[in-house]
């Protein structure tokens, strides 16, 4: 129930509020771009209807709807509303919020406590939510824009359900423009170019498209109408949204990498392109399509491996912008030359059976013997100098006695593999027909 003798804000005031902010939906159904959350059949709206609401974590990118649908949660509940910044909160403010909902409690009102930006919580303050959670004091709305699985406690992952906010599409942030051109009872002076430009703008984030919107509108004479060039001059391009320590990272270097090992050099250049464009650190990208060309493609084509260090001369050498080029070609070829992970996963097979046969010795005919006392032992004993053998191959065993011969290292057949395989065969020929070391 609102409070009568609250003060009023004047028409003239609530007129010059931020548009996004005007624009706030009223009712769940109001909610744009949510509607497998919101809409008549969407998880939030069952919840309602079943009179049950559960503890939740909000997973979404920023503008989608977080915290404007957790109030309207507390307001189609009945829920007392709380809302707390993990930014700017401490213990002492959790205690307090604590308290008073416990309060609530005592005279019949559940809580819903908001909390935005939860992830920033160390795991200590996340379990002060436990106790509270469990006991029915409070009903815990999260909202994180990261992934819940690395930055939230299990223990409080498992007393809460994750919802997904997705980012608004072009149809749900032009649905935003015209609600906006409703309130404001007038056109948004763009052209259609213009205007498809401003919704890719925005991306996904319906705060955002309301804010560019609102800069077209004062920028605007009367009677102006502006088009795409007008549009970037005066919105000066919003940056895209990218956090280079987050998921946004995270992500577009798993789709870089994917897609250079998936040989399609347009879709490579195309996540290449955007990290650089968001500001990415050149030599990190360097670094990892060194990752591809010894993951990747290996053995198949050596050369990628110099062309990726080349590429990361050049840029020390030109800087940028003009350095970038040499990526973009590293990129490219990564992308266009034959794959193999046969290195890749020999090294692992190997490693693993480092660590599984622990501080074997190596066979005694390939142990140097510097002293009688280690001659006399066998070492070095039966050796085959492999220069003195016909085509310099003995076919001795190198491996531990009590290890036995292994094969990590499988290439496929071609090009300079093939060459390995063959000398491989050729070993196994010879091992079977002299046996033992030679």
């Amino acid at each position: 129930m609102s409070d009568l003798f609250a003060p009023r804000e004047p028409e003239e005031m609530a007129a010059k509020r931020p548009l996004a902010d005007r624009l706030r939906p009223r009712t769940l159904g109001e909610v744009s771009g949510q509607e497998h959350l919101t809409g008549p059949d969407g998880v939030l709206s069952r919840m309602i209807e079943a009179g049950s609401l559960g503890s939740m974590i909000f997973w979404g990118p920023p503008g989608t709807g977080k915290t404007t649908v957790a109030r309207l949660l507390s307001g189609e509940t009945g829920l007392a509303f709380e809302q707390i910044s993990a930014i700017f909160s401490g213990v002492a403010d959790l205690k307090k919020v604590f308290e008073a909902a416990r309060q609530r409690r005592m005279d019949g009102r559940q809580t819903l406590l908001f909390v935005d930006e939860i992830h920033r919580f160390n795991r200590a303050q996340q379990d002060s939510f436990l106790p509270v959670m469990e006991d029915g004091t409070i009903v815990l709305v999260g909202a994180t824009t990261e992934n819940p699985s690395f930055e939230l406690n299990a223990a409080l992952l498992s007393r809460a359900r994750v919802l997904t906010f997705k980012p608004h599409d072009e149809q749900s942030l032009e649905e935003l423009l015209k609600r906006a051109e409703a309130i404001e009872e007038k056109p948004l002076p763009l052209d259609g170019e213009a205007r498809a430009s401003l919704l890719r703008m925005a991306d996904g984030d319906g705060r955002a498209v309301l804010t560019l919107a609102e800069e077209v509108w004062r920028a605007a004479r009367s009677g102006e109408t502006f088009g795409q060039d007008d549009l970037f001059r005066i919105v000066q391009r919003r940056a895209p949204v990218y956090d280079k320590s987050q998921d946004g990272h995270y992500n577009l270097i798993s789709a870089l990498h994917k897609a250079v090992r998936g040989s399609d050099p347009d879709a490579a250049l195309y996540y290449l392109t955007r990290m650089l464009d968001a500001g990415e650190d050149p030599l990190f990208l360097c670094r990892r399509m060194v990752r591809m060309a010894v993951e990747d493609i290996g053995l198949a084509d050596p050369q990628a491996l110099v062309v990726c260090n080349a590429a990361k001369d050049a840029y020390d050498f030109l800087g940028s912008p003009e350095g970038e080029l040499a990526l973009a070609q590293a990129c490219v070829y990564l992308a266009t030359a034959p794959k193999s992970n046969a290195v890749y996963t020999a090294y692992k097979s190997a490693m693993r059976a480092a660590k599984e046969n622990g501080s074997l010795l190596p066979p005694k005919h390939i142990l140097n013997a510097p002293t009688k006392l280690m001659k006399g032992e066998g070492y070095g004993e039966g050796y085959r100098y492999d220069h003195d053998e016909p085509e310099a191959f003995s076919g001795q065993d190198y491996f531990p006695e009590k290890m036995g011969r292994r094969t990590f290292y499988d290439p496929p057949e071609r090009g300079f593999e093939r060459e390995l395989r063959k000398r491989l065969e050729w070993w196994a020929k010879l091992r079977r027909e002299k046996g033992g070391n030679g």
